[in-house]
């Protein structure tokens, strides 16, 4: 299946009210989710001294996009979006309110925030199948690559100053602090899901059920080698890449020496590379290369995560983090478009539900690094972890032409 990509931007503003109200919901709960992950994995790290059950709270975040997202993309069509996109930000809210006056009358429990990141990952788990589905259709085909550029763009902000505010609130005013905030900032969510005009068309006349839906798309990717490729990829970077990032507070703490608010600072770099790849790819980037830059962006995150892990002076792994900020922020971007762009309307909220299932697999990795870090320390586990990553990418080869050559 070839795509074709508009050969001129059509406007790098996009207009319509409803793609900031979408941006916006997506902006809170992608802040919020790198304060939360930051303080969590700090306050669980000092309260067990466990790098594997700092891990596995994170892997619970993850861990619904694996259950539920082909599931939710079946059923995607059947949903009136901004009202899910509502009790999603309800639900968050009142996680968030219970997680402080728990922490603030002294009866929080590992165990509790480990339901609220798994409600959490809940809620993740529309992101791709709803509400990035909602902004591709309020602002067209050809402009899905800007509007990702901007929603990606507010997601590697927040990997940016997340971390730095959360490390910040958590010394200061102690991890339910950091849920307060949290709780605020979804109230603005809630203003801009209440104002989302856009209606999701009504239902098709046939109602085959989610099952013969998802059925379809499993249809359709073993059909197509570049969506089997895409997937794949998606994979990898999930189970070798990312989670590598759950260790930042292990290794900042134990091999940098570093207090909470310098871990923070340390993750946030990161962030600003991923805003800085935002900036290059959107100013730089044609659309027409995304598909290669989908596969490079992969091998340069692994390559500088292994750097990072290696090296003992903390403004020097900073840099590192910023590499694969870029990394990152390229793969994010190019990984939701291709996606969408691959194949035909009807397909793509079962095609944006497997790439959340895809990216389900996460707590694979999860446990992976989290095992190999309590076994032989978080600066091997990174290592060894992204090279596998590295070997995995390659055996892939055989898909890089189809996805270069069909989406292009």
């Amino acid at each position: 299946m070839s795509l074709s990509f508009p050969a001129a931007r059509a406007s790098r503003w996009p207009s319509e009210p409803d793609f900031w109200r979408l941006w916006l919901i997506g902006a809170v709960q992608f802040s919020v989710r790198w304060i939360d992950m930051l303080a969590v994995g700090v306050f669980v790290y000092q309260k067990t001294g466990s790098a594997l059950l700092v891990t596995t709270l994170t892997l619970l975040r993850i861990l619904p996009m694996a259950l539920f997202g082909a599931f939710i993309g079946a059923a995607a069509d059947m949903l009136q979006g901004r009202i899910v996109l509502l009790l999603n930000t309800l639900a968050l809210l009142a996680t968030s309110v219970t997680i402080a006056l728990l922490a603030y009358t002294d009866h929080l429990a590992i165990w509790h925030l480990a339901v609220a990141t798994f409600i959490g990952g809940t809620t993740w788990a529309t992101d791709n199948p709803l509400r990035r589905l909602m902004i591709g259709r309020v602002v067209g085909t050809d402009r899905m690559a800007n509007a990702m550029v901007f929603d990606a763009g507010s997601n590697n902000a927040s990997r940016m100053a997340g971390p730095a505010i959360g490390g910040t609130v958590l010394v200061t005013w102690g991890i339910g602090g950091c849920f307060v905030l949290g709780a605020l900032m979804y109230l603005v969510a809630i203003w801009a899901a209440i104002g989302i005009r856009y209606r999701s068309p009504p239902p098709s006349s046939d109602r085959r059920g989610l099952l013969k839906n998802v059925r379809d798309a499993l249809g359709l990717v073993r059909r197509e080698k570049q969506l089997m490729g895409l997937l794949a990829i998606t994979i990898i970077f999930n189970v070798f890449a990312w989670p590598n990032l759950s260790l930042i507070p292990v290794i900042g703490a134990d091999n940098l020496s570093l207090d909470p608010r310098e871990v923070g600072l340390l993750a946030s770099m990161e962030g600003v590379g991923a805003v800085a790849g935002v900036l290059t790819v959107y100013h730089l980037g044609k659309p027409a290369h995304y598909a290669k830059l989908y596969i490079g962006s992969v091998m340069l995150y692994l390559a500088a995560l292994m750097i990072f892990a290696a090296l003992p002076y903390a403004p020097l792994a900073g840099l590192a983090l910023f590499i694969t900020g870029l990394g990152g922020s390229a793969f994010g971007i190019t990984q939701s478009t291709l996606a969408f762009q691959s194949v035909e309307p009807a397909m793509r909220a079962r095609m944006l539900g497997l790439l959340s299932v895809s990216i389900g697999t996460g707590p694979v990795g999860f446990l992976q690094v989290g095992l190999l870090a309590d076994a032989i320390g978080a600066q091997l586990a990174i290592i060894t972890t992204c090279a596998g990553g590295m070997l995995a990418l390659f055996l892939t080869r055989p898909f890089w032409r189809e996805i270069t050559t069909k989406t292009s």
